[in-house]
């Protein structure tokens, strides 16, 4: 079994910066992806950024330019960094571990981010 715990969220105005950490413990397989997603208050949960353990990323188009993902694979930590943020960032993030051969998807509590404008 795996557990997920995330760490950062909280309260920030429009143009504030926060950062994800996402810790994982446990029986972890490799290869995996580690990433976050967020879900809004009556939305569905989406994918904000990914990183693969070889360190290849990807984002949603909405926070291209504003959040940076990146992993300490020797830690089997991952981070979020948010700059910029806007209302609309609003939501609960989730920290995520997909294990490439075993197929199996892991979560985290979720953690609260909320900005005011």
């Amino acid at each position: 079994q795996v557990q997920l715990v995330e760490s950062g969220g909280g309260l920030v105005q429009a143009g504030d910066s926060l950062r994800l950490s996402c810790a994982a413990s446990g029986s972890i397989a490799r290869p995996n992806i580690m990433g976050w997603y967020r879900q809004a208050p009556g939305k569905q949960r989406v994918l904000v950024a990914s990183m693969t353990i070889g360190g290849y990323s990807s984002y949603a188009d909405a926070v291209k330019g504003r959040f940076t993902i990146s992993r300490d694979n020797a830690k089997n930590t991952v981070y979020l960094q948010m700059n910029n943020l806007k209302p609309e960032d609003t939501a609960v993030y989730y920290c995520n571990m997909f294990t490439t051969i075993t197929k199996v998807n892991y979560w985290g509590q979720g953690t609260q981010v909320t900005v005011s404008s």
